[in-house]
Protein backbone atom coordinates (compact mmCIF):
# COMPACT_ATOMS: atom_id res chain seq x y z
CA UNK A 1 0.00 0.00 0.00
CA UNK A 2 1.34 3.40 -1.00
CA UNK A 3 2.53 5.61 1.54
CA UNK A 4 1.04 9.64 1.59
CA UNK A 5 2.80 12.45 4.08
CA UNK A 6 -0.09 14.67 5.65
CA UNK A 7 1.42 17.99 8.49
CA UNK A 8 4.54 15.46 7.93
CA UNK A 9 3.13 12.54 9.30
CA UNK A 10 3.30 9.11 7.17
CA UNK A 11 -0.05 7.50 6.82
CA UNK A 12 -1.32 4.94 4.17
CA UNK A 13 -3.48 5.55 0.85
CA UNK A 14 -7.02 3.73 2.06
CA UNK A 15 -7.53 3.81 -1.87
CA UNK A 16 -4.48 0.79 -2.66
CA UNK A 17 -5.37 -2.61 -2.81
CA UNK A 18 -3.85 -3.85 0.89
CA UNK A 19 -1.79 -6.97 1.23
CA UNK A 20 -2.93 -8.96 4.21
CA UNK A 21 -0.72 -11.75 5.78
CA UNK A 22 -2.46 -14.15 8.31
CA UNK A 23 -0.78 -16.70 10.43
CA UNK A 24 -1.28 -19.52 11.66
CA UNK A 25 0.28 -23.07 12.46
CA UNK A 26 -0.69 -25.18 9.91
CA UNK A 27 -3.09 -25.69 7.01
CA UNK A 28 -4.17 -28.76 8.23
CA UNK A 29 -8.21 -29.64 8.70
CA UNK A 30 -10.25 -27.58 11.63
CA UNK A 31 -12.56 -24.09 11.75
CA UNK A 32 -9.70 -22.10 11.76
CA UNK A 33 -7.79 -23.77 8.68
CA UNK A 34 -11.06 -23.15 6.43
CA UNK A 35 -11.79 -19.50 8.04
CA UNK A 36 -8.11 -18.38 6.84
CA UNK A 37 -8.51 -20.73 3.53
CA UNK A 38 -11.92 -18.03 3.27
CA UNK A 39 -10.57 -15.07 4.14
CA UNK A 40 -7.54 -15.46 1.56
CA UNK A 41 -10.19 -16.39 -1.06
CA UNK A 42 -12.24 -13.41 -0.55
CA UNK A 43 -9.38 -11.13 0.04
CA UNK A 44 -8.30 -12.06 -3.70
CA UNK A 45 -11.94 -11.62 -4.96
CA UNK A 46 -11.82 -8.46 -3.48
CA UNK A 47 -8.70 -6.95 -5.32
CA UNK A 48 -6.32 -7.27 -2.15
CA UNK A 49 -3.18 -9.19 -2.02
CA UNK A 50 -3.15 -12.56 0.25
CA UNK A 51 -0.39 -13.86 2.20
CA UNK A 52 -0.75 -16.69 4.45
CA UNK A 53 2.28 -18.43 6.68
CA UNK A 54 2.06 -21.71 8.09
CA UNK A 55 4.05 -25.03 8.13
CA UNK A 56 2.21 -26.12 5.12
CA UNK A 57 -0.63 -28.66 4.88
CA UNK A 58 -3.03 -30.40 2.80
CA UNK A 59 -5.19 -26.92 2.07
CA UNK A 60 -2.38 -25.12 0.70
CA UNK A 61 -3.24 -26.55 -2.69
CA UNK A 62 -6.42 -24.59 -2.32
CA UNK A 63 -5.31 -21.93 -0.82
CA UNK A 64 -2.78 -21.41 -3.86
CA UNK A 65 -5.44 -22.52 -6.59
CA UNK A 66 -7.52 -19.57 -5.60
CA UNK A 67 -4.85 -16.90 -5.69
CA UNK A 68 -2.86 -16.72 -2.61
CA UNK A 69 0.87 -16.89 -1.84
CA UNK A 70 1.47 -19.49 1.08
CA UNK A 71 4.93 -18.90 3.32
CA UNK A 72 6.46 -21.89 4.63
CA UNK A 73 7.95 -21.09 7.98
CA UNK A 74 8.07 -22.92 11.13
CA UNK A 75 5.65 -21.31 13.10
CA UNK A 76 3.52 -24.39 14.63
CA UNK A 77 6.24 -26.12 16.99
CA UNK A 78 5.52 -24.98 20.90
CA UNK A 79 9.31 -25.17 22.13
CA UNK A 80 11.48 -22.32 23.50
CA UNK A 81 13.67 -23.48 20.38
CA UNK A 82 11.05 -21.54 18.08
CA UNK A 83 12.22 -18.52 19.22
CA UNK A 84 15.71 -18.81 17.09
CA UNK A 85 13.24 -18.22 14.36
CA UNK A 86 12.22 -14.62 15.30
CA UNK A 87 15.35 -13.13 13.20
CA UNK A 88 14.13 -14.57 9.95
CA UNK A 89 10.79 -13.92 10.67
CA UNK A 90 11.37 -10.25 10.93
CA UNK A 91 13.54 -10.12 7.94
CA UNK A 92 10.33 -12.12 6.03
CA UNK A 93 8.19 -8.90 7.41
CA UNK A 94 9.83 -6.55 5.77
CA UNK A 95 10.78 -8.15 2.45
CA UNK A 96 6.83 -9.18 2.08
CA UNK A 97 6.10 -6.14 3.60
CA UNK A 98 2.68 -6.23 4.51
CA UNK A 99 -0.14 -3.64 5.42
CA UNK A 100 -1.58 -5.59 7.98
CA UNK A 101 -0.77 -9.17 9.93
CA UNK A 102 -3.97 -11.22 11.28
CA UNK A 103 -2.46 -13.97 13.60
CA UNK A 104 -4.65 -16.34 14.68
CA UNK A 105 -3.16 -18.97 17.22
CA UNK A 106 -0.93 -18.42 20.11
CA UNK A 107 2.59 -19.52 19.08
CA UNK A 108 2.54 -17.89 15.62
CA UNK A 109 1.41 -14.84 17.94
CA UNK A 110 4.21 -14.92 20.11
CA UNK A 111 6.77 -15.10 16.69
CA UNK A 112 5.13 -12.68 15.26
CA UNK A 113 5.18 -10.28 17.88
CA UNK A 114 8.30 -10.41 18.60
CA UNK A 115 9.69 -10.08 15.41
CA UNK A 116 7.45 -7.33 14.70
CA UNK A 117 8.17 -4.71 17.65
CA UNK A 118 11.35 -5.31 16.39
CA UNK A 119 11.11 -3.59 13.34
CA UNK A 120 11.17 0.66 13.10
CA UNK A 121 8.02 1.67 12.97
CA UNK A 122 7.80 2.89 9.73
CA UNK A 123 8.39 -0.82 8.32
CA UNK A 124 5.58 -2.10 11.24
CA UNK A 125 2.34 -3.84 9.45
CA UNK A 126 -0.93 -3.21 11.41
CA UNK A 127 -1.05 -6.00 14.02
CA UNK A 128 -4.44 -7.94 14.18
CA UNK A 129 -5.07 -11.31 16.47
CA UNK A 130 -8.10 -13.68 16.56
CA UNK A 131 -9.25 -15.19 19.83
CA UNK A 132 -10.92 -18.40 17.97
CA UNK A 133 -10.73 -20.07 21.68
CA UNK A 134 -11.65 -19.80 25.30
CA UNK A 135 -8.11 -19.76 26.03
CA UNK A 136 -6.58 -21.20 29.53
CA UNK A 137 -5.74 -17.85 31.40
CA UNK A 138 -1.93 -17.82 31.78
CA UNK A 139 0.79 -15.57 29.77
CA UNK A 140 0.79 -17.78 27.47
CA UNK A 141 -2.30 -17.13 25.81
CA UNK A 142 -2.43 -13.68 26.83
CA UNK A 143 -0.28 -12.88 23.59
CA UNK A 144 -4.06 -13.05 21.78
CA UNK A 145 -4.60 -9.73 23.45
CA UNK A 146 -1.67 -7.91 22.09
CA UNK A 147 -2.68 -7.33 18.61
CA UNK A 148 -3.82 -3.34 18.20
CA UNK A 149 -7.45 -4.52 17.00
CA UNK A 150 -8.26 -7.68 18.78
CA UNK A 151 -11.40 -10.02 17.21
CA UNK A 152 -13.97 -12.11 19.19
CA UNK A 153 -15.46 -14.61 17.17
CA UNK A 154 -18.33 -14.66 19.53
CA UNK A 155 -19.70 -12.67 22.46
CA UNK A 156 -18.88 -15.85 24.29
CA UNK A 157 -15.32 -15.50 23.36
CA UNK A 158 -15.64 -11.20 23.83
CA UNK A 159 -16.73 -11.84 27.54
CA UNK A 160 -14.48 -14.54 27.81
CA UNK A 161 -11.64 -11.89 27.04
CA UNK A 162 -12.85 -8.97 28.82
CA UNK A 163 -12.97 -11.00 32.39
CA UNK A 164 -9.69 -12.76 31.71
CA UNK A 165 -6.99 -10.52 30.76
CA UNK A 166 -7.67 -7.05 31.88
CA UNK A 167 -4.65 -6.13 29.93
CA UNK A 168 -6.74 -5.93 27.09
CA UNK A 169 -8.39 -2.77 26.35
CA UNK A 170 -12.35 -3.41 25.84
CA UNK A 171 -12.26 -0.17 22.98
CA UNK A 172 -9.71 -2.31 20.81
CA UNK A 173 -11.72 -5.50 20.73
CA UNK A 174 -14.00 -5.81 17.98
CA UNK A 175 -16.94 -8.84 17.86
CA UNK A 176 -17.23 -10.63 14.29
CA UNK A 177 -19.28 -13.50 14.27
CA UNK A 178 -17.42 -16.47 12.03
CA UNK A 179 -19.59 -16.89 8.39
CA UNK A 180 -20.50 -19.10 6.78
CA UNK A 181 -20.51 -18.94 2.51
CA UNK A 182 -23.70 -19.55 1.30
CA UNK A 183 -22.67 -20.36 -2.16
CA UNK A 184 -21.12 -23.50 -0.26
CA UNK A 185 -23.40 -24.24 2.12
CA UNK A 186 -27.21 -23.85 0.79
CA UNK A 187 -30.45 -25.01 1.36
CA UNK A 188 -31.26 -24.69 -2.93
CA UNK A 189 -27.99 -27.59 -3.25
CA UNK A 190 -28.92 -31.01 -3.14
CA UNK A 191 -26.58 -34.07 -3.77
CA UNK A 192 -26.56 -35.71 -6.81
CA UNK A 193 -27.64 -39.30 -7.08
CA UNK A 194 -24.40 -39.87 -7.78
CA UNK A 195 -23.33 -38.63 -4.48
CA UNK A 196 -25.80 -40.80 -2.63
CA UNK A 197 -25.00 -43.96 -4.93
CA UNK A 198 -21.15 -43.52 -3.28
CA UNK A 199 -22.55 -43.17 0.31
CA UNK A 200 -24.50 -46.28 0.49
CA UNK A 201 -21.97 -47.98 -1.48
CA UNK A 202 -19.82 -46.98 1.81
CA UNK A 203 -22.01 -47.02 4.22
CA UNK A 204 -25.30 -49.32 2.79
CA UNK A 205 -26.86 -49.63 6.14
CA UNK A 206 -27.74 -45.96 5.63
CA UNK A 207 -29.91 -46.78 2.73
CA UNK A 208 -33.82 -45.46 3.39
CA UNK A 209 -32.56 -43.74 6.58
CA UNK A 210 -33.35 -40.73 8.22
CA UNK A 211 -29.84 -39.27 9.54
CA UNK A 212 -29.19 -37.70 12.74
CA UNK A 213 -25.76 -36.20 12.26
CA UNK A 214 -22.76 -35.35 14.91
CA UNK A 215 -20.11 -33.34 13.33
CA UNK A 216 -16.93 -33.02 14.82
CA UNK A 217 -13.62 -33.87 16.16
CA UNK A 218 -13.54 -37.37 18.16
CA UNK A 219 -12.89 -36.02 21.13
CA UNK A 220 -14.37 -36.77 24.46
CA UNK A 221 -15.46 -32.73 24.86
CA UNK A 222 -17.43 -32.36 21.62
CA UNK A 223 -20.31 -35.14 23.31
CA UNK A 224 -20.16 -37.56 21.05
CA UNK A 225 -20.99 -40.02 24.04
CA UNK A 226 -23.41 -37.98 25.08
CA UNK A 227 -25.26 -37.86 21.29
CA UNK A 228 -25.10 -41.78 21.42
CA UNK A 229 -27.01 -41.71 25.15
CA UNK A 230 -29.83 -39.46 23.04
CA UNK A 231 -29.57 -41.82 19.99
CA UNK A 232 -30.69 -44.49 22.70
CA UNK A 233 -33.47 -42.84 23.87
CA UNK A 234 -34.80 -41.73 20.48
CA UNK A 235 -34.58 -46.01 19.94
CA UNK A 236 -37.04 -46.46 22.90
CA UNK A 237 -38.93 -43.66 21.65
CA UNK A 238 -39.61 -45.65 18.59
CA UNK A 239 -38.36 -43.12 16.47
CA UNK A 240 -37.06 -44.11 12.97
CA UNK A 241 -33.44 -42.54 12.53
CA UNK A 242 -30.21 -43.24 12.14
CA UNK A 243 -27.05 -41.43 13.38
CA UNK A 244 -24.22 -40.67 11.93
CA UNK A 245 -20.82 -39.35 13.61
CA UNK A 246 -19.07 -37.56 11.59
CA UNK A 247 -15.36 -36.64 12.05
CA UNK A 248 -11.64 -38.06 12.59
CA UNK A 249 -9.82 -38.46 15.05
CA UNK A 250 -6.51 -37.15 15.89
CA UNK A 251 -3.65 -39.35 16.70
CA UNK A 252 -3.45 -39.17 20.30
CA UNK A 253 -7.49 -39.69 20.30
CA UNK A 254 -7.25 -43.28 19.06
CA UNK A 255 -8.21 -44.86 22.27
CA UNK A 256 -11.33 -42.84 22.24
CA UNK A 257 -12.64 -43.92 19.22
CA UNK A 258 -12.30 -47.49 20.19
CA UNK A 259 -14.21 -46.36 23.09
CA UNK A 260 -16.87 -44.70 21.22
CA UNK A 261 -17.56 -48.10 19.27
CA UNK A 262 -17.54 -50.00 22.57
CA UNK A 263 -20.28 -47.35 23.93
CA UNK A 264 -22.33 -48.08 20.46
CA UNK A 265 -22.46 -52.01 21.45
CA UNK A 266 -23.50 -51.19 25.13
CA UNK A 267 -26.04 -48.98 24.21
CA UNK A 268 -27.39 -51.74 21.69
CA UNK A 269 -27.13 -48.85 18.69
CA UNK A 270 -25.00 -51.44 16.65
CA UNK A 271 -28.17 -50.79 14.01
CA UNK A 272 -28.31 -47.35 14.45
CA UNK A 273 -25.05 -45.51 14.67
CA UNK A 274 -22.44 -45.79 12.27
CA UNK A 275 -18.46 -43.60 12.40
CA UNK A 276 -18.40 -42.11 8.99
CA UNK A 277 -14.55 -40.78 9.81
CA UNK A 278 -13.13 -37.69 8.14
CA UNK A 279 -14.88 -36.03 5.44
CA UNK A 280 -14.27 -33.83 2.49
CA UNK A 281 -18.47 -33.81 1.32
CA UNK A 282 -19.82 -31.82 4.55
CA UNK A 283 -21.87 -30.08 2.23
CA UNK A 284 -23.54 -32.96 0.70
CA UNK A 285 -23.26 -34.35 4.17
CA UNK A 286 -25.71 -31.74 5.60
CA UNK A 287 -27.93 -31.58 3.10
CA UNK A 288 -28.99 -35.48 3.27
CA UNK A 289 -28.89 -35.16 6.95
CA UNK A 290 -32.84 -34.37 8.57
CA UNK A 291 -31.20 -33.02 11.92
CA UNK A 292 -28.08 -31.61 12.78
CA UNK A 293 -26.67 -31.98 16.53
CA UNK A 294 -23.67 -29.90 18.73
CA UNK A 295 -24.04 -31.20 22.18
CA UNK A 296 -20.17 -30.28 23.51
CA UNK A 297 -19.03 -30.35 27.11
CA UNK A 298 -18.58 -27.12 27.86
CA UNK A 299 -19.31 -23.93 25.93
CA UNK A 300 -17.71 -23.82 22.33
CA UNK A 301 -16.51 -20.86 21.52
CA UNK A 302 -18.74 -20.26 18.01
CA UNK A 303 -19.87 -23.62 16.15
CA UNK A 304 -19.24 -23.34 12.52
CA UNK A 305 -20.81 -26.85 11.80
CA UNK A 306 -24.29 -24.90 13.05
CA UNK A 307 -24.52 -21.98 11.41
CA UNK A 308 -23.05 -24.74 8.12
CA UNK A 309 -26.00 -26.69 9.20
CA UNK A 310 -28.79 -23.64 9.35
CA UNK A 311 -27.65 -22.14 5.97
CA UNK A 312 -28.05 -25.54 4.46
CA UNK A 313 -31.77 -25.48 5.25
CA UNK A 314 -31.27 -28.45 8.22
CA UNK A 315 -32.23 -27.95 11.48
CA UNK A 316 -30.09 -28.09 14.51
CA UNK A 317 -29.91 -29.34 18.20
CA UNK A 318 -27.53 -27.61 20.13
CA UNK A 319 -26.84 -27.20 24.21
CA UNK A 320 -27.76 -23.51 25.63
CA UNK A 321 -24.52 -22.63 26.22
CA UNK A 322 -21.36 -20.66 24.29
CA UNK A 323 -21.99 -19.89 20.36
CA UNK A 324 -23.63 -22.22 19.28
CA UNK A 325 -26.10 -20.98 21.53
CA UNK A 326 -25.45 -17.42 20.34
CA UNK A 327 -26.62 -18.59 16.73
CA UNK A 328 -29.76 -20.56 17.66
CA UNK A 329 -31.54 -17.70 19.75
CA UNK A 330 -31.05 -15.69 16.89
CA UNK A 331 -32.00 -18.00 14.30
CA UNK A 332 -34.01 -21.03 15.54
CA UNK A 333 -34.66 -20.94 19.32
CA UNK A 334 -36.76 -24.20 19.04
CA UNK A 335 -33.30 -26.11 18.45
CA UNK A 336 -32.04 -25.35 21.74
CA UNK A 337 -31.78 -27.65 24.64
CA UNK A 338 -31.28 -27.39 28.09
CA UNK A 339 -29.69 -29.91 31.04
CA UNK A 340 -27.48 -32.90 30.87
CA UNK A 341 -30.52 -35.61 30.41
CA UNK A 342 -30.34 -37.33 26.78
CA UNK A 343 -34.09 -38.07 27.47
CA UNK A 344 -35.06 -34.70 27.32
CA UNK A 345 -32.80 -33.67 24.40
CA UNK A 346 -34.44 -36.67 22.64
CA UNK A 347 -38.10 -35.31 23.15
CA UNK A 348 -36.91 -32.06 21.05
CA UNK A 349 -35.00 -33.89 18.49
CA UNK A 350 -38.41 -35.73 17.95
CA UNK A 351 -39.99 -32.59 17.46
CA UNK A 352 -37.28 -31.17 15.26
CA UNK A 353 -37.83 -34.52 13.29
CA UNK A 354 -41.64 -34.21 12.89
CA UNK A 355 -40.89 -30.87 10.50
CA UNK A 356 -40.23 -27.82 11.91
CA UNK A 357 -39.01 -25.19 9.42
CA UNK A 358 -36.12 -23.63 9.70
CA UNK A 359 -35.39 -19.50 9.31
CA UNK A 360 -33.46 -18.49 7.49
CA UNK A 361 -29.56 -17.83 8.73
CA UNK A 362 -29.11 -14.11 9.70
CA UNK A 363 -26.75 -12.35 7.84
CA UNK A 364 -24.39 -11.17 10.94
CA UNK A 365 -23.52 -15.37 10.22
CA UNK A 366 -21.98 -15.41 7.09
CA UNK A 367 -18.81 -15.09 5.43
CA UNK A 368 -19.74 -11.82 3.81
CA UNK A 369 -20.16 -9.97 6.72
CA UNK A 370 -17.30 -11.34 8.27
CA UNK A 371 -15.65 -10.47 5.41
CA UNK A 372 -17.19 -6.93 5.34
CA UNK A 373 -16.34 -6.63 9.10
CA UNK A 374 -12.66 -7.61 9.42
CA UNK A 375 -11.95 -5.54 6.27
CA UNK A 376 -13.57 -2.36 8.18
CA UNK A 377 -11.09 -3.59 11.11
CA UNK A 378 -8.40 -3.23 8.40
CA UNK A 379 -9.21 0.13 7.46
CA UNK A 380 -9.36 1.32 10.90
CA UNK A 381 -6.34 0.99 11.42
CA UNK A 382 -4.43 2.12 8.24
CA UNK A 383 -6.44 4.93 8.74
CA UNK A 384 -4.41 5.59 11.47
CA UNK A 385 -1.16 7.92 11.30
CA UNK A 386 2.52 6.53 11.84
CA UNK A 387 3.71 8.78 14.91
CA UNK A 388 5.99 8.94 17.34
CA UNK A 389 3.03 9.44 19.47
CA UNK A 390 1.30 6.39 18.56
CA UNK A 391 4.50 4.61 19.09
CA UNK A 392 4.68 5.65 22.59
CA UNK A 393 1.24 4.40 23.03
CA UNK A 394 2.43 1.03 22.11
CA UNK A 395 5.00 0.59 24.32
CA UNK A 396 3.49 1.89 27.29
CA UNK A 397 0.81 -0.66 26.42
CA UNK A 398 3.13 -3.68 26.45
CA UNK A 399 5.02 -2.56 29.19
CA UNK A 400 2.36 -2.59 31.31
CA UNK A 401 0.82 -6.09 30.18
CA UNK A 402 4.43 -7.46 30.68
CA UNK A 403 4.50 -6.08 34.14
CA UNK A 404 0.57 -7.32 35.05
CA UNK A 405 0.73 -10.31 36.80
CA UNK A 406 -1.41 -13.69 34.79
CA UNK A 407 -3.64 -16.07 36.58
Amino acid sequence: MKMVEVNNVLSRDLEAPMRVLQVLPALNSGGVERGTVDMARELMCRGHESLVMSTGGPMVKQLEAEGSVHITMPVARKSLWSLRHVRSLRRCLVQLAPDVVHVRSRLPAWLIWLAWRGLPVTQRPRLVTTFHGLYSRNAYSAIMGRGERVIAISQTVHKYIVDSYPNVDPNHIRLIHRGVDRYQFSSASKPSPEWFERLYGQHPELRGKRLVMMPGRLTRWKGQIEFLGMMAALKRMNVDCHGIIVGGAEPDKEDYQEELRQAIRVFGLSDHISLLGKRSDMQELYSASALVCNLSQSPEPFGRTVIEALASGVPVLARNQGGPAEVLKRCFPQGLVDGHKPEQWAEVAKGLLEGVGVHELAYEFTLDNQVEKTLAVYRELLDQPISQSLVKTRRSCALRMEQAPHG
